[in-house]
C-alpha cells in the first residue's frame, strides 16, 4: 500500500503560498473549498463525530470563510457534516443500515446513469473514460487507496455530465461522497481493492465503447461486490 497523500492545499496556515488569490472568482474557490473538504472527510481525515468550525477549516485550507461556510452547506445536503446553528458543525457518522438503504437506490440509478452515458457520450468524452479504465487499472496494480479515491470522483463526477440528466446528477451527487466515504472507512477489513477498482474500470470501458447493456451489466457487478462488503462490514465490526 502507497502512502496516503495529503490532499493539496491542507496543510499548516503558516503556508501562506497556498491562500488563493483575491481575484479569483467566488465559485471558483467554493468548489476548491469543497474538494478539499470532501476529501478530508472521505478519506477520514476528519473524522467521524469531528467538530469544526469555518474559522478553523479557513485557517487549514487557506481559502476565505464565505467559500468555507458555501461547502459546508453542500457538504450537509450530502449529509456527510451537520450544522448546528451558532454551535458549528459536527462531521455526521457512519451508519450501516443507512448505507444499505442508499445502495437500494444508487443500484438503479447508476445504472441509468452508465447506460445514458454509453449512449450520449461525445467522442472527447469516450476517450477520456478509456483514460479513467487505466487509471483505474494502475490504481488497482500499486494498491493505492488515495489515487483510487480521486480517480472514483473523477469518474461519477464524468458520468452524470456524459448522461445528459440533471435528475439523476441530483441524485448521484447525494450519494457518492457517502458511498466513498464508507468504502474508505472499511475496505482494509472487507474489501478488496484491486477488485473493486478493476471492476470501475469495466463500466468505464463499455461507456467508453458505447455500450450500454455493457455499462449496465458491469454496474450490477459492481453494485453486488459493493452491498457484499457493506453487509461484510456488519461482522467485521463486532
Amino acid at each position: 500500500m502507497t502512502s496516503r497523500a495529503r490532499p493539496a492545499g491542507a496543510r499548516a496556515p503558516a503556508r501562506r503560498a497556498r491562500r488563493a488569490p483575491a481575484s479569483e472568482p467566488a465559485a471558483t474557490l467554493t468548489d476548491k473549498a469543497y474538494t478539499y473538504l470532501e476529501e478530508l472527510i472521505v478519506t477520514l481525515k476528519l473524522p467521524p463525530g469531528a467538530a469544526v468550525s469555518e474559522a478553523m477549516l479557513s485557517r487549514r485550507l487557506g481559502i476565505g470563510r464565505t467559500p468555507i461556510r458555501e461547502a459546508l452547506q453542500r457538504l450537509a445536503r450530502e449529509r456527510l457534516v451537520t450544522i448546528l446553528p451558532r454551535r458549528g458543525v459536527i462531521v455526521s457518522d457512519i451508519n450501516v443500515k443507512s448505507q444499505l438503504r442508499l445502495l437500494e437506490v444508487r443500484r438503479e440509478v447508476e445504472r441509468l446513469v452508465a447506460r445514458s452515458a454509453a449512449r450520449r457520450a461525445s467522442a472527447e468524452e469516450r476517450r477520456h473514460f478509456a483514460e479513467l479504465a487505466e487509471r483505474f487499472e494502475r490504481s488497482a496494480r500499486e494498491n493505492d487507496d488515495t489515487t483510487f479515491m480521486r480517480v472514483d470522483r473523477a469518474f461519477n463526477e464524468s458520468c452524470v455530465a456524459a448522461a445528459r440528466n440533471e435528475f439523476a446528477a441530483g441524485a448521484m451527487g447525494l450519494m457518492q461522497s457517502l458511498s466513498r466515504r464508507f468504502w474508505y472507512h472499511h475496505y482494509r477489513q472487507a474489501a478488496d481493492l484491486p477488485e473493486t477498482a478493476k471492476l470501475h474500470a469495466d463500466i468505464a470501458r463499455a461507456i467508453a465503447a458505447a455500450d450500454g447493456a455493457g455499462a449496465a451489466a458491469a454496474t450490477d457487478r459492481l453494485l453486488d461486490k459493493i452491498e457484499s462488503f457493506t453487509r461484510a462490514t456488519v461482522s467485521a465490526d463486532f
